[in-house]
């Protein structure tokens, strides 16, 4: 029997059936800024077909059932044999091969191929954030295995291909394979170099035996993985397939599965290796040198992730703002909510111009880019990955109790949101990092410094920002500990030069005004009252089929 004490009214439609990165104004500007006018359809074709897959209900399906049935260890078969296999639903298996086949692995050689490489990222990531985690470890891992032109020439086309082929088999009879990366292990976390997995040669060329652990190995599914280990000469890196090339199972014990916060689709593992085979890449004893790269690139990929997840936090909660009505009139119309969903936006907005700025910077592969990455980057990594779960939460927030259950996605995207900030050197290390740029490579603060002079005498306030970073880079005393403060500068000055350069000037004039100049509360929604505030949120609305 049917109930009668109400009728449903003053909900939401849900947010399906739009193309996600067509309906997001500053992704496909900043595609439009960085591709080169030849490519450039192409581009747009390509990230259109993926725009409209990821705002598709089929999509948002494979996400949910991906996070809803987690993978599961199997580490025998049922005669008592090690298998070693990571089962995950078949829905994990359909987004990775989508994002494969849409070139998410490929972007080393390609036009423009860092650019539309993050770009189709930031729009898959709004689909399902877990499994962009192999992804962007496959990607990496080009760079790295390039420092040996011999193992480049096996691997790099199965790395780049836009095939994806499900199962653990020789990667000689696969068509496309995908890689991880192990560095972390009990004793150290970041610090690497207190790694005690060893390294034993043995009489072929490169080949070694390796016996330890890593405490962290994302994706212990993939085909090949690329770890820190201690050979004679040191710390090194080394290259384990999953396969040997004579069919047989290396040695890769997986002990168990971590029960994380978020990023429920994704298996984390803790390994064994015990007399597993490995071949050396680059040097002994330069192991860091040669992982180094890989590192940089995904530490691009969580600026470029959290960006997709405050992006579809943001469209989610100006959706929800624009149809629901309360004292009378549409949500998005209040003042108070506006001013909210504007500062939202704004964090969202120079979010994703710095790391599509960060992206062109490796299409171009100059000596200038390389230096201003060298800053850029770990300064980048280090604040936008901690905005992300600042701005999922506020989000959250605005579709009030609707946004605390699970049937919004918003709880699985604030979930989600620290991952990024951790993962590949949390906080304290990107600040480090940061300072290690500016004590080692000086072109790198020379790099940085002209990038932002671009927009120089545009506004006032960037300017005092610059001059204000200037003066605390004259004054070296406890630098370590200020390090985060200073990381958080160059972020900022280097957000709102990009803004004040190419973001329409409502949006600049409001970044410069509370992240530069100082008009701004301790929380979300305290911009100020006299600004276009309303112009910022329209520029923010997704607009549905």
């Amino acid at each position: 029997m049917a109930a009668t004490t109400h009728t449903v009214t003053n909900q939401v439609p849900p947010l399906v059936g739009h193309d996600v990165f067509a309906t997001d104004r500053v992704l496909s500007e900043a595609v439009e800024r960085h591709v080169e006018p030849g490519v450039l359809p192409v581009a747009l074709e390509e990230l259109g077909e993926l725009g409209r897959a990821a705002g598709s209900a089929q999509a948002q399906e494979w996400g949910a059932q991906a996070n809803t049935h987690p993978p599961v260890l199997r580490t025998h078969d049922r005669y008592g044999h090690r298998v070693d296999e990571v089962e995950f639903h078949p829905a994990w298996h359909r987004l990775l091969g989508h994002a494969v086949s849409a070139g998410l692995t490929d972007a080393w050689g390609r036009p423009a191929g860092h650019v539309r490489r993050a770009a189709g990222f930031l729009v898959w990531t709004q689909a399902e954030a877990g499994h962009g985690c192999p992804l962007s470890m496959t990607h990496a891992a080009v760079p790295a295995l390039r420092t040996d032109p011999e193992l480049a020439a096996v691997w790099e086309p199965l790395l780049t291909s836009h095939t994806y082929v499900e199962g653990l088999r020789n990667p000689r009879e696969k068509a496309g394979v995908l890689f991880g990366m192990g560095m972390t292990e009990k004793q150290g976390g970041s610090d690497v170099r207190s790694n005690t997995t060893r390294a034993e040669p043995l009489s072929g060329e490169g080949a070694y035996l390796l016996t330890g652990h890593k405490w962290f190995c994302s994706a212990p599914m993939s085909d090949g993985f690329l770890v820190l280990a201690q050979a004679p000469g040191g710390l090194s890196c080394f290259l384990v397939p999953r396969v040997l090339p004579d069919g047989t199972r290396n040695v890769f014990l997986i002990q168990r599965l971590k029960d994380k916060l978020g990023n429920r689709s994704n298996a984390s593992a803790e390994v064994e290796f015990d007399g597993t085979w490995a071949r050396l890449v680059g040097e002994e004893g330069r192991g860091v040198r040669t992982i180094i790269e890989m590192v940089a690139a995904t530490r691009l990929d969580c600026v470029v992730g959290s960006a997709a997840l405050m992006r579809q936090a943001v469209a989610q909660a100006v959706h929800h703002s624009t149809y629901r009505s309360v004292f009378g009139g549409p949500l998005i119309d209040k003042p108070l909510m506006r001013n909210v969903l504007a500062d939202l936006a704004l964090e969202s907005e120079a979010a994703t111009v710095l790391a599509m700025r960060l992206a062109a910077a490796y299409d171009a592969d100059t000596e200038a880019e390389r230096a201003f990455l060298r800053l850029a980057l770990p300064a980048a990594k280090y604040w936008v990955t901690k905005r992300c779960t600042a701005v999922v939460g506020e989000a959250l927030e605005c579709l009030g109790g609707n946004g605390y259950v699970e049937e919004s996605g918003l709880p699985r995207l604030l979930r989600e949101a620290p991952l990024n900030s951790i993962w590949e050197g949390s906080g304290n290390v990107q600040a480090l990092d940061v300072l290690r740029a500016l004590q080692r490579e000086p072109q790198a603060l020379d790099a940085f410094l002209r990038e932002v002079g671009k927009a120089r005498g545009a506004d006032h306030r960037l300017d005092a920002a610059i001059k204000g970073l200037l003066t605390e880079l004259a004054d070296l005393d406890g630098v370590e500990g200020r390090a985060r403060r200073l990381a958080e500068r160059f972020a900022l000055v280097l957000q709102g030069s990009l803004l004040v350069r190419w973001a329409p000037p409502e949006v600049a004039d409001t970044f410069c005004a509370s992240r530069l100049g100082g008009d701004w509360g301790a929380a979300f929604g305290t911009l100020p009252h006299s600004l276009d505030l309303a112009s910022v949120v329209a520029r923010a609305r997704p607009v549905a089929d």
